[in-house]
């Protein structure tokens, strides 16, 4: 099990429940890698997380190969104790612990880590602000209110409102707190250049909310060539063709959860819809992939993926996996009540805790 095989190097322990894995829980197993030279990363069974937060939206399975997809990610623990044990990081030769820097409990609120922190073998690594699953959950629970709109909806009041806005914030993604930056955007891109001879495939999507399906998607491109390029498109462009409140997660989101995946090599910031000679030419691309989800005409009405398919440079892949974001969304608002009741239990039990660290720190 373990990669130790000498004593320079360092062996890291990261554990959660990474329900709804998002670019938060990729960032923390980033920094975690950071710390040693091979990173285990331990993921709780859906009984665990049932009894000490409340049901999770994606099954224990799912949540296995979402954290395997991650790139810093070496070995999986499946059914990883909730509560983090010094037996569990000696059998797996670990050095530490790796948490981020916010509150995690059992179902009696204690704190999940205070056994390997008493004995000195825990770090803290810093969590990304502006994104959580509680917070992802919410905005799904949003999905039935006006808080997107789009372009042909906003007024003259709206447009203003937005303008004054100086956040990330749009009209297609008004509940993001997420601030972009560069450097972040770095961190998450491999920076690697396709070599002489590689067989680039191009693939292009929402990718929003991104999961075990585009997972699987992206694994069969993958086994295509050797560089995948995916193409994010922009919120706008997302919102004219899947409607409603979409996208969950906005452009620079999205940006930094499909870098974080193994499969993936290079990502194009707010691609054209449709695939053109231009795009085609410019990243010198073998083969065009989509799933086998339907595709939307272009606003002019013509085929977005024509170029490719009149260069014989196309081919439909089959995942063998029906997940989407829709889905996705559906499971949140057909449990609400207990979704909601989860989010407000783990506010509740964080608030609890911060007034009693307070009270310790006056004593």
């Amino acid at each position: 099990m373990s990669k130790k095989d000498d004593q320079k190097s360092t062996q890291v322990w990261v554990d959660g429940c990474f329900d709804m894995v998002h670019f938060g829980h990729a960032n923390a197993i980033r920094q975690a890698k950071q710390m040693g030279n091979y990173l285990i990363v331990g993921v709780h069974s859906d009984d665990e997380i049932a009894k000490h937060k409340g049901p999770p939206v994606f099954s224990e399975k799912e949540r296995y190969k979402m954290v395997r997809a991650i790139k810093w990610v070496d070995e999986v623990v499946e059914d990883a104790p909730y509560v983090t044990t010094l037996e569990f990081l000696d059998k797996f030769n670990c050095d530490f612990c790796v948490h981020g820097d916010d509150i995690t409990t059992t179902a009696d609120g204690t704190d999940t880590y205070h056994l390997v922190k008493n004995a000195g073998r825990y770090k803290e690594c810093r969590r990304t602000e502006g994104v959580s699953t509680t917070d992802i959950v919410g905005r799904m629970l949003l999905m039935t209110r006006t808080h997107h709109l789009g372009p042909e909806k906003i007024n003259k009041d709206t447009v203003g409102a937005i303008s004054q806005d100086h956040s990330t914030r749009s009209p297609w993604t008004g509940v993001s707190q997420f601030l972009p930056t560069t450097k972040k955007i770095i961190q998450f891109a491999e920076g690697k250049e396709p070599s002489p001879g590689d067989r680039i495939v191009y693939v292009a999507g929402a990718f929003d909310l991104f999961h075990v399906g585009h997972c699987d998607f992206l694994e069969k491109a993958a086994a295509e060539g050797d560089f995948v390029i995916v193409g994010l498109h922009t919120d706008q462009d997302v919102n004219h063709y899947k409607g409603a409140n979409n996208p969950i997660m906005n452009l620079h989101e999205r940006v930094l959860s499909v870098l974080a995946c193994r499969y993936v090599s290079e990502v194009v910031i707010g691609a054209p819809y449709s695939v053109t000679a231009d795009l085609m030419d410019h990243f010198k691309v073998d083969l065009v992939c989509h799933g086998k989800t339907p595709v939307m005409p272009d606003e002019d009405g013509s085929d977005p993926y024509a170029e490719p398919k009149r260069r014989h440079k196309f081919k439909i892949l089959d995942s063998a996996n029906d997940l989407t974001t829709q889905s996705i969304v559906e499971r949140i608002i057909r449990n609400r009540l207990d979704y909601e009741a989860r989010n407000k239990k783990k506010n509740e039990k964080e608030l609890n805790i911060i007034k009693q660290l307070k009270n310790h720190k006056i004593a």
